[in-house]
């Protein structure tokens, strides 16, 4: 998946007025509707929002920021956010939940409700990270060469 691009504001554009009220939202017209061919911001707070249901439940997994998520299931049920279907087909190979965010480009509080709607549903497994197991202790070491010293 490759990150969008941005787009950038030439020097030489002349500045648009600000109507009273503020400047209005990037991608949407004056009436504060999206433009043809755009896509509404998701970071809007009342579109976060819908896609975590309301907070409803209250319920959430444990996950953190390095916990791994892998897809249980390939093809995406048909019930599901299309959110979660983009995680479903991320998940294919182990992704932290900070990576899902960064490529979802939702905040992490978003990314783990829709992650513990798919936990609970089963479609994904959360694994913790794996950790580089610790070197033995020297004196440890030192007592395993003795012993196999005196044999």
């Amino acid at each position: 998946m490759t990150p969008p691009q941005r787009r950038r504001r030439h020097p030489t554009a002349e500045p648009r007025e600000v109507p009273q009220g503020g400047p209005p939202h990037e991608g949407a017209s004056p009436e504060g509707t999206p433009q043809e061919g755009q896509e509404q911001d998701p970071k809007i707070p009342g579109r976060l929002y819908v896609l975590t249901g309301g907070g409803e439940g209250g319920d959430r997994a444990d996950l953190d920021l390095v916990t791994l998520i892998v897809a249980r299931a390939d093809p995406p049920a048909p019930t599901t956010q299309p959110e979660q279907s983009v995680l479903l087909r991320l998940c294919k190979a182990p992704l932290s939940v900070a990576e899902l965010s960064a490529y979802l480009n939702l905040p992490f509080s978003v990314v783990t409700v829709l992650l513990t709607e798919l936990l609970t549903a089963e479609l994904v497994q959360a694994r913790a990270p794996i950790v580089r197991s610790a070197l033995p202790d020297r004196s440890l070491l030192e007592a395993v060469m003795h012993g196999l010293q005196k044999l």
